[in-house]
């Protein structure tokens, strides 16, 4: 596979971005959450809320895509640590998605290392990931996030799915 191009995203990536994100929810958390919740999940309406979300934030948070022969595979978005409205010193991965159907072809792999390298200049970066979503816990700790010891409840559709927090030094 061609090496992936990593850029910024633009309004017009937004519905291929939105197919990525929710297609990547109903493949990676099947049998993790309620599968009714999964197949409930509207890509139409995702991209409706991106695109009035758009440009919005004065800039914190980066939404990067990457794309291989023309065509958009993946899709991450990094910002300052959401840390109940204190200033954050620490950079978070807030969503990383590829393509179910090319997954294991470095796309995702691109879009972390051009998300890390742009947040350099923090001292670390962290991430919340569903606890039991073993692949991609060994994804992240392959690119050198190790879990803190903290979690977080998360619910869909009634069920309890905890996510863990990960974390990563960084030049910072």
């Amino acid at each position: 596979m061609t090496v992936p191009v990593v850029r910024e995203m633009t309004l017009a990536d937004c519905d291929r971005v939105s197919e990525i994100r929710v297609r990547g929810w109903q493949h990676a958390y099947r049998g993790l959450m309620p599968q009714s919740y999964l197949d409930a999940l509207s890509v139409a309406a995702d991209a409706e809320r991106r695109r009035a979300r758009f440009g919005q934030r004065g800039g914190s948070v980066v939404n990067l895509v990457a794309v291989v022969g023309g065509e958009l595979l993946g899709w991450a978005a990094h910002g300052p640590y959401r840390e109940g409205g204190t200033p954050a010193t620490d950079a978070e991965l807030y969503a990383l998605y590829v393509d179910p159907g090319h997954l294991g072809h470095g796309v995702g792999r691109a879009l972390l290392n051009a998300s890390v390298e742009r947040c350099s200049t923090y001292p670390r970066m962290l991430l919340w990931v569903l606890r039991d979503n073993t692949p991609a816990r060994r994804f992240y700790e392959r690119a050198g996030f190790r879990p803190d010891g903290a979690e977080e409840p998360f619910e869909a559709g009634g069920v309890p799915v905890p996510e863990a927090r990960c974390v990563r030094e960084l030049p910072g």
